[in-house]
C-alpha cells in the first residue's frame, strides 16, 4: 500500500459535510460467463445472466467489425477497471478497520493504543499525506481530494454515534405519557463539528479560486546557476521548496486585491481553527505523568526575570514580556512555552486548596480576588496565548502532547486532531500567500526602478 492512498494514522504512533454518506458502491461483477450459467437458479442472478449474456451476442458479430469491436473492448476494459479500483478500495478500507481495531497493534495481543489515539493518528497523519505534499498555492488534486473526503467521512462518522442522553416525556398513542431517556449529539461535538466542517470548505474553497493565477512556481532544484536575478529568494534552510515568480512588472491590481483578501480570510480562520482547538486541549484532563513532573514553584519554572516581571504591578502586558524576551526561534518560543505553561499549573494547585475553581479559562485579574497565585496563574494563560499567537506555526508544548497521548475521550480525540490540522492547513496558507505578494512587491519595486532609469537615460544629455 503505497502512502499516497493510504489510511495515515494506522501506522505510526507519532501523533459543509453530510453525515452517514455512504463510503463506497461496490458493484458485483462475476469474474465469467461460466459462472453467471452456473447460477440461473436464482431469478436475480438468472436476470443479470440474461443479459450479460444477450449483450455478449450482441458483440460477437462485431469482432468482425473493428470500427465496433473497439469501443466494446474499451467499454470492457473499462468496466475491468472499475471494478478493480472498486476492490482495491474494499480491501483498503478492510485494513484500516481492522488496524483501528487493533489500535495499530498487529500482533493483536492487545498492547496497541486506544481508540482515541488511533483514531488521532489517522488524522493527522491523512492530512500529512493529502497536505503534506502540498507547498504551491493551487487547488487539491482530484485523486487527493477524493482521498481527503472519503476517508474524513469514514471518521467523521463515528461522532453520528456519540451522543447523550436526556430525560423527556414521551405521550403514547392512548394519550398516556411516560418519562424515558431520549438521545442527542453530544454537546461539544454539536458545537463544534459543523463549525470545524465549514472552516475546511472555506480553506479548500481558497485554493480552488487559483486555477488560473496570474503567478506560477519555479522549482529551486531545477533552476541553473547562471539564471538572472529573481524576485523571490528563499530561506536556505527551505531550499527544497518551489519559489513562486510573478511577472517583471509584479501583479495585476486585481489579482493583488484578491490575494490579500484571500490571506485576510485564511488568516481569520487560523485564529478560529487554534481557538476551538485550545478550548478542547483545556478540556482533557491534565494526566498524572504530568503533573508529577512539574516544578515545586512557578518561580523556579520560569525563572527569576520572567517571574519578577510577572509579579510587580498592577498592569501586565505579555506583548511588552515578549518584546523583552527577544525570542529569535522557534525552539527558544517553545522552550519558554513549555515552562510557562508548568509554573500556571503549578499556581492553579497552590490557588485550589483556598479556591474552588469550576473552569479556569474564566479566572482573570479582576476575579482573583487579590490571590496571589490566581493573578499569576491568569498572567501565564495570557502570556501563553499571546506567545502562540505570535508565533502560530508553534509546535504542540508538551502538556498538549501529553494530553493527546493519554486522551481516551473519542469525541475530544476528533476534535482536537480535525481542528489542529485545520488550524496547520490554514497557517500553510497564509505563508504560501506571503510569500508570492513578497514577490510581487519585489517585482513591482525592479519594475519600477527600470523605468526610471528608462526615463532618465530619455532626458539625460547625450555626449
Amino acid at each position: 500500500m503505497s502512502d499516497g492512498s493510504g489510511f495515515p494514522g494506522f501506522h505510526s504512533h507519532s501523533y459543509d459535510r453530510d453525515h452517514a454518506r455512504p463510503l463506497f458502491r461496490v458493484a458485483s461483477f462475476s469474474d465469467s460467463g461460466d459462472e453467471q450459467e452456473n447460477h440461473v437458479s436464482s431469478p436475480q442472478v438468472r436476470s443479470h445472466s440474461t443479459s450479460r449474456t444477450a449483450s455478449s451476442k450482441a458483440v460477437a458479430p462485431s469482432r468482425l467489425s473493428p470500427s465496433v469491436s473497439r469501443p466494446s473492448m474499451k467499454k470492457m476494459q473499462q468496466v475491468i477497471d472499475e471494478k478493480s479500483m472498486e476492490e482495491e478500495e474494499m480491501e483498503l478500507m478492510k485494513e484500516k478497520y481492522a488496524k483501528l481495531l487493533l489500535g495499530e497493534d498487529m500482533s493483536g495481543s492487545g498492547k496497541g493504543v486506544c481508540t482515541a489515539v488511533a483514531i488521532s493518528n489517522s488524522i493527522t497523519n491523512l492530512y500529512a499525506t493529502v497536505f503534506g505534499t502540498c507547498h504551491r498555492l493551487e487547488p487539491l488534486s482530484p485523486e487527493k481530494r477524493s482521498v481527503w473526503n472519503r476517508e474524513m467521512d469514514c471518521l467523521l462518522s463515528i461522532c453520528e454515534y456519540i451522543v447523550e442522553f436526556s430525560p423527556t416525556v414521551q405521550t403514547m398513542p392512548d394519550g398516556s405519557t411516560h418519562d424515558v431517556m431520549a438521545t442527542s449529539p453530544r454537546s461539544d461535538i454539536l458545537m463544534n463539528l459543523p463549525a470545524l466542517e465549514k472552516l475546511e470548505t472555506m480553506l479548500l474553497g481558497i485554493l480552488d479560486s487559483f486555477h488560473k493565477p496570474e503567478f506560477w512556481y519555479a522549482d529551486q532544484r531545477n533552476q541553473s546557476f547562471n539564471e538572472s536575478k529573481k524576485s523571490f529568494q528563499r530561506s536556505e534552510d527551505k531550499w527544497w521548496l518551489p519559489e513562486p515568480c510573478v511577472p517583471d512588472s509584479g501583479l495585476s491590481d486585481r489579482m493583488h486585491r484578491e490575494l490579500q483578501q484571500k490571506r485576510d480570510q485564511a488568516s481569520q480562520i487560523h485564529k478560529m481553527a487554534m481557538e476551538i482547538n485550545s478550548s478542547i486541549l483545556s478540556e482533557m484532563q491534565v494526566p498524572l505523568s504530568y503533573l508529577e513532573t512539574l516544578p515545586k514553584s512557578g518561580r523556579a519554572g520560569v525563572g527569576d526575570a520572567i517571574y519578577r516581571y510577572m509579579s510587580s504591578g498592577d498592569q501586565f502586558s505579555p506583548e511588552h514580556l515578549l518584546n523583552f524576551l527577544n525570542l529569535s526561534s522557534e525552539h527558544e518560543s517553545l522552550e519558554i512555552a513549555d515552562r510557562v505553561e508548568a509554573a500556571m499549573y503549578v499556581w492553579r494547585r497552590k490557588a485550589s486548596t483556598t479556591h474552588v475553581v469550576s473552569k479556569w479559562e474564566n479566572v482573570t485579574e479582576l476575579n482573583a480576588d487579590g490571590d496571589k497565585n490566581l493573578i499569576l496563574a491568569s498572567r501565564a494563560r495570557s502570556l501563553l496565548l499571546c506567545l502562540k499567537q505570535r508565533f502560530p506555526g508553534l509546535s504542540q508544548t508538551t502538556l498538549d502532547t501529553s494530553k493527546i497521548q493519554y486522551n481516551k475521550d473519542n469525541g475530544q480525540a476528533i476534535l482536537e486532531s480535525y481542528s489542529r490540522v485545520l488550524e496547520s492547513l490554514a497557517h500553510n496558507i497564509v505563508s504560501w500567500i506571503d510569500d508570492i505578494l513578497i514577490a510581487d512587491e519585489n517585482a513591482r519595486k525592479g519594475h519600477k526602478t527600470r523605468m526610471q532609469k528608462q526615463v532618465f537615460s530619455q532626458i539625460s544629455p547625450q555626449r
